[in-house]
This record gives C-alpha cells, sequence and structure tokens, in this order.
C-alpha cells in the first residue's frame, strides 16, 4: 500500500513562503487523486488544496485561492504545495492525502481519502 511522507514545513513570517513536498512510496501514485488538509489546535480537519489524477482538475478553499499552487509530478512520485503570502491563520498542520476513484464532489471531503501523512507543522508569524 501507498505511503505518504511529507517535508516542508517550518517558521515563517507572514508574507514568507514555503513550500511542501510529500513523498510516496509504493505504486499506484500516478492513478491517484491528492490532497493537501491541514488543521490548527483545537479546529476540524480544513481542505486546503486538491488535484486529480492527471493534474487537470485542481480544486482550493477560498482563503488559499491566489495564494497557494498545488502540482504534482508522477514520474517522482511527489506532490507540492507551494504557499506564498503566508498569513498567521495558515499556521497548523498540513496533511498530504491520497484517494482513488473520487468523484468530484468529494474531492474536498478527507473522508475519501485512503492514505495520509503524518503530518508537517507550519508556523507563521505576525
Amino acid at each position: 500500500q501507498m505511503q505518504l511522507v511529507e517535508s516542508g514545513g517550518g517558521l515563517v513570517q507572514a508574507g514568507g513562503s514555503l513550500k511542501l513536498a510529500c513523498t510516496a512510496s509504493g505504486s499506484m501514485f500516478s492513478s491517484s487523486d491528492l490532497a493537501w488538509f491541514r488543521q490548527a489546535p483545537g479546529t476540524e480537519r480544513e481542505f486546503v488544496a486538491a488535484i486529480r489524477r492527471r493534474g487537470f482538475t485542481i480544486e482550493y478553499t477560498d482563503s488559499v485561492k491566489g495564494r497557494f499552487v498545488i502540482s504534482r509530478d508522477n514520474a517522482m512520485n511527489m506532490f507540492f504545495l507551494q504557499m506564498n503570502s503566508l498569513k498567521p491563520e495558515d499556521t497548523a498542520t498540513y496533511y498530504c492525502a491520497a484517494g482513488w476513484g473520487l468523484l468530484m464532489s468529494g474531492l474536498r471531503v478527507g473522508d475519501q481519502y485512503a492514505v495520509w501523512g503524518q503530518g508537517t507543522q507550519v508556523t507563521v508569524s505576525s
């Protein structure tokens, strides 16, 4: 079964940038739909961005549109979240996730994803 490992989190000042990476091991990466979610302390897990298996369909939550970019490299079994113009409210643990056969309506739903990474902390200071 596929496993996911995030990297790239850290501490950054407001207005700065970070690039998260998620590396997949195992097979079936190229056929997977991929997403980033985040969870801040005391809050529910929140959808951030998703990219379908061929990369032609991408979705973002409204609060990150124009600032974050999701991408994938099927040859490297990796996908990324470029985060620009970071704000203190972006502070959270970020998780990457993979799923198969998702409907469009399910791309933003965490329960639709079968495999999750362990999370990486992003802290944005004001």
